[in-house]
């Protein structure tokens, strides 16, 4: 959800056109895949059916979300909130569980759940600037006011995240590790360094195993998910909740709250933004810049068999080394 200020709601039904225009990301990403295909055909019932059952006024629809359509909505007692429906996947599969436990402490409130058809009503965030956007303020403040958010987050009950099933992070690094295992025993030039895929194998099994505490950490906790609102100042979306390791967490927000790697030397920025948010946090430094490691080699398997010259994933292992080199690995 990138765009915050679409039409209001004004009429209790839209037209086709205006809920699912084609210019919508999710209508071409969808498009690319049989099962996306198939969510895409069911979505119009979909949208009407929850609609119904929670009497919605909708406005058009978000410009933004590659596998999730949201609207803002309005419910029969005039709450503004946004309706978001996902294609299903695993990483959607507890997201309104997340949301509940954290009872809008760092988070945008859950009004409403269907955990079968991936259907959620949340609060809607006014002004709804992402973070990432707030470029008037710096970004090393942007940062700190991140991590006020985070560490909200990572006070749930982690009894209630294990009883709603949420994955943890030992499982998905541990598939990680076994996809860089794959990337590192193939063939590729000589500018792509495979003993980065084996040093981020590495490091996703033994990070978890270390790890001082666990936590319900967000799981994509990047700058475009933190939306300035009324009732706190900074109110994060779109979790992809797990339990672990909470230094697993900052990575996205530090790489793009702006480019670090921009910078004229992105080793110095780097260090000092691991150390500032690790402090913010009360994480050691190291961890938080291994795990930087891990998930930014995480970035490149996905990559290496996208990106048909590969000119985009030699870059990001470059960025890896600069990572690595801060992490002393």
């Amino acid at each position: 959800m990138t765009e915050r200020t679409p039409t209001e709601p004004t009429a209790t039904k839209r037209t086709a056109t205006e809920l699912f225009p084609p210019t919508l990301p999710v209508m071409n990403d969808m498009a690319r895949t049989d099962s996306g295909r198939e969510w895409l055909a069911g979505l119009p019932a979909l949208v009407e059916k929850v609609r119904e059952r929670w009497e919605l006024r909708l406005g058009v629809p978000f410009h933004g979300g590659s596998c999730s359509w949201a609207a803002p909505a309005e419910r029969p007692d005039g709450t503004r909130a946004v309706l978001k429906l996902t294609w299903p996947h695993p990483e959607a599969r507890t997201e309104g569980a997340a949301l509940r436990l954290w009872q809008g402490r760092g988070a945008v409130r859950l009004y409403e759940d269907d955990p079968g058809l991936y259907a959620l009503l949340i609060e809607r965030c006014e002004p709804g600037t992402e973070l990432g956007r707030a470029t008037d303020v710096p970004a090393e403040e942007r940062l700190l006011l991140a991590a006020g958010a985070l560490r909200r987050l990572w006070e749930a009950d982690l009894a209630e995240a294990h009883a709603a099933g949420m994955d943890t992070v030992a499982a998905i690094a541990s598939e990680w590790a076994d996809l860089a295992d794959e990337r590192a025993a193939r063939q590729w030039p000589a500018e792509l360094d495979t003993g980065l895929f084996r040093l981020g194998s590495s490091l996703l099994r033994e990070l978890p195993r270390t790890a001082r505490r666990e936590v319900v950490v967000h799981g994509d906790f990047n700058p475009g998910n933190l939306l300035a609102a009324h009732r706190e100042p900074w109110l994060t979306i779109d979790p992809k909740p797990m339990t672990g390791d909470p230094a697993f967490d900052p990575w996205p927000l530090i790489e793009q709250v702006d480019d670090p790697f921009a910078h004229p030397d992105p080793h110095h920025v780097l260090r000092n933004r691991t150390a500032l948010v690790a402090d913010a946090l009360g994480e050691d430094p190291g961890r938080v810049r291994a795990w930087s490691v891990a998930r930014h080699v995480e970035y490149t398997l996905w990559s290496v068999v996208e990106d048909e010259d590969l000119t985009r994933s030699i870059d990001l292992m470059r960025q890896a080394r600069v990572l690595a080199d801060i992490a002393d690995l």
